[in-house]
């Protein structure tokens, strides 16, 4: 999420406060502030909340990242749930604009995860979450064909913001169309299945 270049390192004594704050991730996981490593980034839907990325190269493989949301010392844990988006929104303000509408839901949905992990906005057939090794000519083609930018689509008669994205989901790909409102909930309105028994790595950010 966010492979750019907007992310800043935490380092030296700053990094402490952090993890007394986190530790332990969900009663299991203790970062070592000599192996763990911690960065923030803004985002645009929050003018006083910081996304954060913790690992720790101690860890066994798979373990992490987590990440969290944060406001001045208070964590708001991204577990799977939408309780500490929603959480975090109250706290917030959040912002949801025309501009930032399609970065708010493509955020939600790799945060916010069901029994077969997050609900990932497919934009590119690279997607990290395909394996394209696995994947036979006819799947390809019809990855390649459905294939599409998130769109904002204007507002419904309520006043909430209307998108719509192609989401992978397991090991299924659907066209879906999503209501957002001002402060932050989504609510998927309608789908229509694309293809299913994909072949794709397990990813669930976050726990």
């Amino acid at each position: 999420m966010y492979n750019d270049d907007n992310w800043q390192i935490v380092s030296g004594a700053e990094i402490d406060p952090f993890l007394k704050a986190i530790n332990p991730i969900d009663g299991k996981h203790t970062a070592n502030p000599d192996t763990a490593t911690v960065k923030w980034r803004q985002v645009p839907f929050y003018a006083t909340i910081a996304l954060v990325e913790l690992n720790d190269t101690s860890w066994a493989v798979g373990t992490g990242p987590f990440w969290f949301l944060a406001k001045q010392g208070k964590m708001f844990p991204l577990d799977g749930t939408s309780a500490p988006i929603h959480d975090a929104n109250e706290s917030g303000p959040i912002t949801v604009s025309e501009e930032n509408v399609l970065d708010y839901l493509r955020f939600f949905c790799y945060f916010v995860h069901g029994d077969e992990g997050p609900f990932f906005v497919v934009e590119d057939i690279n997607h990290e979450a395909f394996d394209k090794s696995k994947m036979d000519e006819t799947a390809l083609k019809i990855v390649e064909g459905a294939v599409m930018s998130a769109t904002f689509e204007g507002k419904n008669k309520n006043g909430d913001f209307e998108a719509t994205a192609l989401v992978l989901y397991g090991d299924a790909l659907f066209s879906a169309r999503f209501a957002i409102s001002d402060d932050g909930m989504i609510e998927m309105v309608d789908d229509e299945p694309i293809a299913a028994d994909l072949p794709v790595k397990k990813i669930k950010p976050g726990y």
